[in-house]
């Protein structure tokens, strides 16, 4: 993956719209660098721009039904490992009475 001075990570095509909107190159730069038209270069601007703003809208509005079921999910999980240990001690206080203590029991 390449790298623009200044933004680490930044590789070629539509990442190079991003180098003019930070100010970093000017428009006719990036198209020399990416090998594209600077009409592509727009179109790219303008396409990470419009995904921007729906991803703001998005977040605006609330949760998404997927993020509804990873909360869901996650305030499950303290239960889950609550019921997980306590069968472990029984199973361990079990096997104990039938095998004796063992060097690690407390």
């Amino acid at each position: 993956m390449g790298e623009t001075a200044g933004v680490p990570g930044r590789g070629e095509g539509p990442d190079r719209a991003l180098d003019p909107a930070a100010g970093e190159i000017t428009v006719a730069e990036a198209v020399q660098r990416a090998k594209v038209s600077a009409q592509s270069i727009g179109n790219w601007k303008r396409q990470f721009l419009e995904a921007g703003k729906s991803g703001l809208a998005a977040g605006k509005a609330g949760p998404s039904k997927r993020e509804q079921q990873l909360e869901a999910e996650v305030s499950e999980l303290p239960r889950a490992l609550g019921e997980a240990a306590v069968e472990l001690r029984v199973w361990k206080r079990s096997a104990e009475g039938r095998l004796g203590p063992s060097r690690t029991s407390r």
